[in-house]
């Protein structure tokens, strides 16, 4: 194998280095001990998936679509795919010069693309995701016995650490088999888990040791089988603690007389605190079946007694799980109070696009903020978020930005017209509607703008300098590892550890039909780790 990418998601040097140190990780840590190696800058969002994307294709969001895991059709969603990925990734790169891959558990990869070798699919998949060839999991099913997409740490319950370190084994042992099977030139494989610990359990210092320990021996099963020149290690992003606020941005526009709310299911989905339980419990969402207890719950929300002021209530009594467990989830949500997206001027939609969403007429189905009000409406929204101070007296965010600023390509027109980048990524950002503008963040770690990378071999030369390293720069990099031109619509750049290699023009991109999800795994899935909890 030329060039083997390895990627580790939400991970840092702050995560490795006492991994380093207490040798849970030997080939991992040898690895960087050979490499040119430093810190990844993410991008806005530095969010799985739309950071993995943007890493493989070399191009920053707007010129590939995906924002976060939601895709939205006006007020309607769905869980993002591969066919929203609107920009060639490097192995198609590849495959174009004559250059084999295999690709093995990377996200937003579902459906795969057909390529010279094999390729399954990762995270926001379905379980039994459409890989390529046609058949590719089945036969990696029969050749190293279970293989699934997600992991213990991804369902409700407390994973058995026996079981974190078989999934991570399998990853290795599919990898090897393919390598075995299609000698490729390049091979991609990844791991969720090494993120996944620290959303669930990110003080428990045996289970992080655990699936780290576990990741590195895939590793160096993969490394065993492959036999690379090159290894590239990287990160879509990092991760540490939340010790800021939560900042339940909403609820600021509300008072700001920029949202509006509705009660009684007829707003989007607002996956209030109780109904949020039910679902990290794996309780799918599907559609609200509005009968005579939802009706009746229905009716008090409209007379104020919503589901957030049960719980409010109810909390500190201890009784809120007890609730959880016995109410439907479709009486919840008729009895939370919802965002009305179509009444209000301005709305956070999905936490992880790091923004606010105008709803414009003409552009959105039903929008009431006229073309001619858009950018004083939008300079209200900015200037109001800029000045937002916490209950500390400091600055909620670093910077607030006009979507234009950030991103460019065909696509920014999905973007958030406004967005946000919290203080030192400590403040956590939250679209539920629970009556105060600030609270404790719900989850003690979450995702950091810096990551990691790491580069070895004789294409690499590990005496220069990863200064200014971005997340767009991978793939141009490895494309240079192999002396392939990048595509001239890329971002990045070859990072100074590879020779450069030039431009080219690529023929144009051309989208595929997106498919439509029949089921509701995924979306539970997500929303059992907290991504699809807060007005998503």
């Amino acid at each position: 194998m030329r060039t083997l990418l390895l990627g580790l998601d939400g991970t840092c040097r702050s995560v490795l280095d006492p991994l380093f140190e207490a040798d849970v990780t030997p080939t991992l840590s040898g690895l960087f001990e050979e490499s040119a190696s430093g810190p990844l800058t993410s991008q806005l969002p530095p969010w799985t998936p739309s950071a993995w994307p943007s890493l493989y294709t070399g191009v920053n969001p707007g010129k590939h679509g995906v924002y976060g895991f939601l895709r939205f059709d006006g007020y309607d969603h769905d869980v993002v795919d591969a066919t929203d990925v609107r920009a060639r990734a490097l192995w198609e790169l590849l495959d174009h010069h004559g250059h084999s891959s295999v690709v093995v558990n990377v996200p937003v990869t579902a459906p795969a693309s057909a390529v010279d070798g094999a390729v399954i699919p990762g995270y926001v998949s379905p379980e039994d995701p459409p890989g390529h060839p046609e058949g590719v999991l089945d036969d990696v099913r029969d050749a190293i016995g279970s293989y699934t997409v997600y992991g213990p740490m991804d369902t409700p319950g407390e994973a058995e650490l026996a079981d974190v370190a078989a999934h991570a084994k399998t990853r290795g042992d599919a990898f090897a088999y393919l390598v075995d099977r299609f000698d490729p030139d390049f091979g991609f494989l990844e791991f969720q888990q090494t993120d996944t610990v620290f959303h669930r359990r990110p003080e428990d210092t045996e289970a992080v040791e655990c699936v780290f320990g576990a990741v590195d021996d895939a590793v160096a099963t993969a490394l065993d089988a492959a036999d690379p020149d090159n290894v590239l290690v990287v990160s879509d992003h990092g991760i540490g603690p939340y010790d800021g606020h939560e900042i339940r941005v909403n609820e600021c526009l509300r008072d700001w007389d920029l949202l509006e709310t509705t009660t009684g299911g007829e707003g989007m989905p607002s996956w209030d605190a109780i109904a949020r339980r039910r679902l990290q419990q794996g309780e799918s969402g599907g559609t609200p079946d509005p009968g005579l207890l939802e009706r009746g719950v229905g009716l008090l929300a409209r007379a104020g007694v919503t589901s957030q002021r049960v719980e409010a209530v109810l909390e500190p009594l201890g009784l809120a799980e007890v609730v959880a467990r016995i109410a439907p989830t479709d009486a919840v949500r008729a009895g939370t109070e919802q965002v009305d997206f179509r009444a209000s001027q301005a709305y956070m939609r999905d936490r992880i696009e790091l923004g606010v969403r105008l709803n414009l007429a003409g552009r959105e189905p039903d929008g009431v903020v006229q073309p001619d009000a858009y950018e004083s409406t939008r300079r209200e929204v900015i200037d109001r978020l800029a000045t937002l101070e916490d209950p500390d007296g400091n600055p909620v965010f670093e910077e607030v930005f006009p979507r234009e600023a950030v991103f460019d390509g065909p696509y920014v027109e999905d973007a958030p017209d406004v967005l946000v980048v919290p203080r030192a990524f400590e403040n956590f950002l939250n679209g539920s509607l629970l009556g105060e503008w600030f609270g404790t963040p719900r989850e003690p770690w979450n995702h950091k703008r810096d990551g990691v990378l790491a580069a070895t071999g004789p294409a690499v030369d590990t005496s220069a300098s990863l200064a200014d390293a971005h997340l767009f720069d991978v793939a141009p990099t490895v494309l240079s590892t192999f002396g392939v031109p990048r595509d001239e619509r890329m971002d990045g750049t070859p990072l100074p550890i590879v020779d450069p290699t030039p431009v080219e023009q690529y023929p144009d991109y051309e989208t595929t039909e997106r498919r439509v999800r029949d089921d509701h795994d995924v979306a539970d899935r997500l929303a059992n780790l907290g991504y699809l909890s807060d007005g998503e």
